[in-house]
């Protein structure tokens, strides 16, 4: 309505005025042309996205380490831009534990050491976790350290500091165990290592909490620990393995910290193995026969391995002919622990033995020999 209204005072005026009607008709052409403006939407353009210039750190000890990680922006600015990442700077401030927890910026960049720089790749972007590990030397060790890093771009611009992470480090704590070795049996994997004899400031009795136990399935896999609580002793059976299957394992010793905080130690060698089964199952027992109408039914206890695959019975009427020349009167592997033998004649003595087989094809002793004789 607005437009056509426009219209209308637009031919009074020519009208009154007498103005040429090419003049009018530009007149009415542009506002026609202003209004089709009016009211059309384009298309939304999209906020370009910021990158992240400041990063939370976080941190912990382990034996005589500090382990500093952070999680990198989603993606970089471009390399003309003021906001590309090119490097981290990791600063560190000793100071004692009495001293004001908050601190500012300023006092920190002028208090602080820079103890670490490292180059930022593209392919460390993607939100991906990156680590930074400061060595601890204990001699005069400060009570508190204090840690903090910032992003810089390849000009040497600075963006602001991460948050400030505080750690108190402890020097009781013990050094990593050595000598990790295993021995293998149908049922475990079982790790042996050599116990810790200092801590790691080279003082002794030794600040020992236990053992944490870690197992991976690939080198870049991380471990995950096996135990729920600490193993007191130097030794650890995994009972939950698969032949077949290589793993790695580690061992790290586990004192107590600061405010009765568990602190773990270094790793110990790391246990590379692929553990395969050569374990025959124990034989076959508790065997008995019951004799019926031209059958002899056999009866035994199902074995206590895991990995049983079935059973094979042998007859004989001799029981001095060697054992591998017996006849085998199951056809293939039987799945279950009873059986009929109904190819038996009347009155003849029969003797049996059984053997197991496992899953990869291992054979057990063969089983005591039973006797029955048909009617």
């Amino acid at each position: 309505m607005t437009i056509i209204n426009a219209i209308r005072s637009i031919i009074k005026r020519i009208k009154s005025t007498g103005v040429g009607l090419a003049a009018a008709t530009v007149a009415v052409a542009a506002i026609v042309s202003l209004a089709s403006g009016c009211g059309v939407r384009k298309p939304p353009v999209p906020p370009k996205e910021r990158v992240t210039q400041r990063v939370e750190l976080s941190g912990y000890q382990r034996g005589n380490q500090v382990i500093l990680s952070w999680t990198m922006p989603a993606a970089n600015a471009g390399r003309s831009s003021v906001l590309n990442i090119d490097r981290v700077d990791i600063y560190r401030l000793a100071e004692p534990s009495s001293a004001p927890k908050t601190l500012s910026e300023e006092e920190f960049a002028s208090k602080s050491t820079l103890i670490a720089t490292l180059s930022i790749k593209e392919s460390d972007f993607g939100l991906k976790g990156l680590q930074h590990t400061d060595n601890l030397e204990f001699a005069g060790q400060a009570a508190r350290l204090r840690y903090a890093m910032r992003f810089a771009n390849a000009s040497g611009q600075k963006a602001a500091f991460s948050n400030f992470l505080l750690i108190e480090p402890t020097a009781k704590v013990a050094v990593a165990p050595t000598e990790l070795a295993y021995s293998l049996s149908q049922d475990s994997i079982t790790l042996t290592w050599r116990a810790p004899d200092k801590n790691i400031d080279g003082t002794s009795p030794v600040s020992l909490l236990g053992y944490n136990i870690y197992r991976s399935t690939s080198e870049k896999e991380p471990g995950k620990l096996l135990n729920k609580s600490p193993v007191a002793n130097p030794s650890y059976a995994d009972e939950f393995f698969e032949f077949g299957k290589e793993y790695f394992y580690f061992v790290r010793a586990v004192s107590v910290g600061k405010d009765a905080t568990p602190i773990e130690s270094l790793e110990t060698n790391i246990l590379r193995l692929k553990p395969f089964d050569t374990f025959a199952p124990s034989a076959p027992a508790a065997i008995t026969l019951a004799v019926g109408q031209n059958v002899i039914s056999i009866f035994f206890a199902i074995n206590p391995e895991k990995d049983i695959a079935g059973y094979s019975i042998y007859r004989s009427t001799d029981p001095q002919l060697p054992k591998d020349k017996w006849q085998l009167v199951t056809s293939k592997l039987l799945k279950a622990n009873t059986f009929q033998d109904t190819s038996v004649e009347p009155s003849k003595q029969y003797f049996y033995y059984i053997t197991a087989t496992d899953n990869v094809g291992n054979v057990s002793e063969p089983s005591e020999v039973v006797t029955e004789t048909t009617r």
